[in-house]
């Protein structure tokens, strides 16, 4: 392997995720279990001792999800510059992803952090390795040494669903989707009810493309939707070809991870936009210190996740009723209140009931006027 200090790059084989729903699969939503094992207590690190390993699932250049995630590495050198860091690009869903998470033991990482849901490849792992504390993005377990985090994306969505109802003309939202997992339920369904509190006339069609970073699919999924009338794209890509499409075709789209405005500046209305970087600083300050505790744990909006800017061709006055959303939530406020049906008419969340992060974590069922993901 060849170093770069601090940061010594491995290489891995690119391969993308088939989607580990199975877990989250079922006829109801389920809550994160509870903690496997008691928390270990983890000695102390002297920074100048200490490496931090991320395991990533797309290149750190996809401009999106990785590179956010990125974007917190970078953050975790400036703040701690003699500690080292090393991280793998395109981690596969694969037994290889255990023979990657080893490696990173073998080399003496005390913390490794695998920046999307690596289940039982993990797993199998931090059993092995209890020294080493290991968080997992978009995991679903806590033992003594594993930790799970995740963003609340469903309420940027739901703020940029508002947008999407009072913007659309044909009452068509497309949503380009990766597989048919929790992650895109909540995007998509979020982007609905939001557009639905404004718009009640207003459909989403979706359609996966059984990947998160693949330009040609997205761009032909974009292109699909677009031909049956979606007038607005969102979806959950790492990368920016549906917006390419939404700029030619002369209709509005937004986006997931990153300001993409760059490439259809017309098309563009906002983004879910990430940023670990202060989480990734706090949790290897607390791993240096000893004092790092296996948990679960959301980045809220404003928090770790918001909407972006607005773009050049949103109008002023749906920008503000977007934005009034955004600010009850931020005041506490959940709009995913029941009453809620799912695709078939049935009642999921009676009236006088809400949907907190945790059943939104686990969501594995489209709503009324989805289509496309069951």
């Amino acid at each position: 392997m060849t170093t770069h200090a601090p940061t010594r790059r491995l290489l891995a084989s690119r391969r993308h995720m088939l989607g580990l729903a199975a877990g989250a699969a079922g006829s109801g939503l389920l809550r994160p279990p509870a903690l496997r094992a008691q928390p270990r207590t983890l000695l102390p690190v002297a920074e100048a001792d200490a490496l931090v390993a991320f395991g990533h699932t797309s290149p750190v250049t996809d401009g999106g999800w990785t590179m956010a995630h990125d974007q917190g590495v970078q953050a975790v050198r400036k703040a701690f510059p003699r500690l080292r860091t090393v991280y793998v690009e395109s981690v596969p869903y694969s037994a290889d992803a255990t023979r990657i998470f080893r490696q990173f033991v073998a080399e003496g990482a005390q913390m490794v952090i695998a920046t999307s849901n690596y289940g039982d490849f993990i797993r199998d792992v931090s059993d092995r390795a209890p020294d080493v504390a290991f968080m997992e993005c978009d995991g679903h377990a806590t033992s003594g040494n594993l930790g799970w985090y995740y963003i609340t994306h469903w309420y940027a969505s739901y703020v940029i669903g508002i947008a999407a109802g009072l913007m659309t003309r044909t009452n068509k939202i497309g949503f380009v989707g990766s597989f048919p997992i929790p992650s895109v339920y909540a995007g998509a369904n979020a982007v609905l009810l939001g557009a639905r509190s404004v718009n009640p006339a207003v459909t989403l069609q979706a359609i996966s493309i059984n990947a998160w970073f693949d330009p040609q699919a997205a761009t032909q999924a974009g292109s699909a939707l677009a031909d049956n009338g979606c007038d607005f794209l969102c979806g959950i890509m790492d990368e920016p070809a549906y917006l390419r499409v939404a700029e030619q075709r002369g209709i509005k789209a937004a986006m997931w991870n990153t300001d993409m405005r760059q490439y259809g500046p017309d098309a563009y209305v906002s983004s879910v936009t990430l940023d670990f970087r202060d989480y990734y600083v706090e949790q290897v300050r607390a791993r240096l210190a000893g004092t790092w505790q296996p948990q679960g744990h959301f980045l809220t909006l404003g928090h770790g996740v918001d909407r972006d800017p607005w773009g050049r061709t949103v109008p002023p006055e749906v920008a503000a009723r977007a934005d009034a959303m955004r600010t009850r939530i931020m005041q506490g406020y959940n709009p995913f209140q029941g009453p809620i049906h799912d695709a078939a008419g049935r009642l999921r969340v009676p009236q006088g009931q809400a949907m907190d992060d945790a059943l939104i974590y686990q969501w594995d069922w489209a709503v009324a006027g989805v289509t496309g993901l069951d």
